[in-house]
């Protein structure tokens, strides 16, 4: 049984009033994000995918992918998207010690430039999230969980997570990565396809 909640309750999002949890939207705007990549095939599909909607995104990169994959990195850029820092190893700060998180972090901004991240996992202990504001960063955390990594999350209740949960302003996680390729293979253009029709848009993460 998966115990990870799909939103975040309102009491943690006020213990971390300097995280970012969702984008105050004028219009029906929607943002989806994508973690852990650039990962062969997955990303290039999502990319192809956001095109087919016009749609805009933001990709919390993992800094040793960027290294192993440039091609497609490039490609995200090339395309216009967003991109956020997502550690180089794809740590857990809980069980990192502070120095070697912020090492790690900055080892990734040489091959991503952005003030944006997110913590892989959503974990990360204060004084590393004070340490990195102050140089800069935006911590960009969500306001939907698609979890789609989850093998034990049906294709339909990964989609209906995300359709059910967000609203206009709304940070949506999803991950192009092997272990989701086959809820957000199904997901992504059907939750596209539903909120085009109602008339949202999908934008990048200002950073």
């Amino acid at each position: 049984m998966n115990l990870t909640p799909v939103t975040i309750p309102k009491v943690i999002k006020t213990m971390f009033p300097n995280f970012i949890w969702n984008i105050n939207a004028e219009e029906k705007a929607l943002y989806l994000t994508f973690d852990d990549g650039p990962t062969p095939i997955i990303t290039d599909w999502v990319l192809d995918c956001l095109k087919d909607y016009n749609a805009e995104a933001t990709f919390f990169c993992i800094g040793k992918n960027v290294e192993l994959y440039p091609q497609i990195y490039n490609r995200i850029l090339e395309e216009k998207h967003a991109i956020g820092n997502h550690t180089f190893n794809h740590l857990k700060g809980w069980k990192t010690k502070t120095s070697e998180y912020i090492e790690d972090v900055n080892k990734a901004t040489n091959q991503i430039n952005s003030n944006l991240f997110r913590p892989p996992y959503g974990r990360i202990k204060s004084k590393q999230s004070k340490l990195l504001i102050d140089d800069g960063f935006k911590i960009v955390m969500w306001s939907v969980l698609s979890l789609d990594w989850d093998k034990n999350v049906s294709k339909n209740q990964c989609f209906n997570n995300v359709i059910e949960k967000s609203e206009s302003g709304s940070i949506i996680v999803f991950h192009d990565s092997e272990k989701a390729s086959k809820n957000i293979k199904y997901v992504l253009p059907k939750a596209l396809d539903y909120f085009t029709k109602k008339g949202y848009v999908f934008k990048r993460i200002p950073e």
